[in-house]
């Protein structure tokens, strides 16, 4: 890592990758796969990483022994990839959160309230194959709670699971954003999803699914607040 750092720092003006990797270093800042990294990008650095990553792709593309002169299916398949990765389905790693306008419980709502089925698309970080599912949100808001519009359960959600990682640590982050952004009573939450990584590899089992939840505040303490929640979701699955 220091080896990494002293590298870095000595060519500030290098690859795009070396210029944010150093800044990162220089800041003490976590750059895991599911961290987003969008406050260390400057202006023009996206599109030069892209560029950059599509260059690696060409590599391993070569490596695989796959004629990408001759072959009209993947001459442009490196840029393609690193267009999606950049811009789709990594998205959340390099762009800042959406904008998400915040508004008072004027009413001092204090019932719960579900918001899903979302829709999840995010990859795993052990061999970047997709994960599909659903997300579930319940909410138990009181009367200094701040409530966020319906779509913005969405945006958030999109946000944080565009990014490589496994699924137990995807429901957290997106627990962790939502309670600190609300502070409801509490705040459940639910996915449920494919891993591709078990569909093309490994064992090969489709019908397998994952499904954990978090529970934070009351619904951790009230069973009879959580089993309402675990009720209601059943009848939309």
């Amino acid at each position: 890592m220091a080896q990494q750092r002293s590298r870095s720092l000595r060519n500030p003006l290098g690859t795009a990758s070396e210029r944010i990797r150093a800044r990162l270093l220089a800041a003490g800042q976590r750059f895991h796969a599911n961290d987003n990294i969008a406050a260390f990008i400057e202006e023009g650095e996206l599109e030069a990483l892209q560029d950059e990553v599509a260059g690696h792709l060409s590599g391993v593309l070569r490596a695989l022994v796959i004629d990408t002169e001759s072959d009209h299916n993947t001459q442009d398949t490196a840029h393609r990839v690193a267009r999606m990765y950049l811009q789709e389905i990594f998205r959340g790693r390099y762009v800042p959160a959406p904008p998400v306008t915040e508004f008072p419980n004027v009413e001092q709502l204090n019932e719960l309230m579900i918001v899903g089925p979302v829709k999840v698309r995010s990859a795993c970080s052990h061999h970047l194959c997709p994960i599909i599912g659903k997300v579930w949100i319940g909410v138990m808001p009181n009367e200094h709670s701040n409530l966020i519009g319906l779509s913005k359960y969405a945006r958030l959600t999109e946000w944080v699971m565009s990014r490589p990682q496994i699924q137990e640590e995807a429901v957290t982050q997106l627990s962790a954003l939502l309670h600190e952004m609300m502070q409801p009573d509490g705040l459940a939450l639910v996915m449920e999803a494919d891993h591709f990584c078990m569909h093309w590899r490994g064992v090969k089992d489709s019908d397998s699914k994952m499904i954990n939840s978090v529970m934070r505040g009351v619904f951790l303490k009230d069973a009879a607040l959580r089993r309402e929640f675990l009720s209601l979701l059943n009848r939309q699955r």
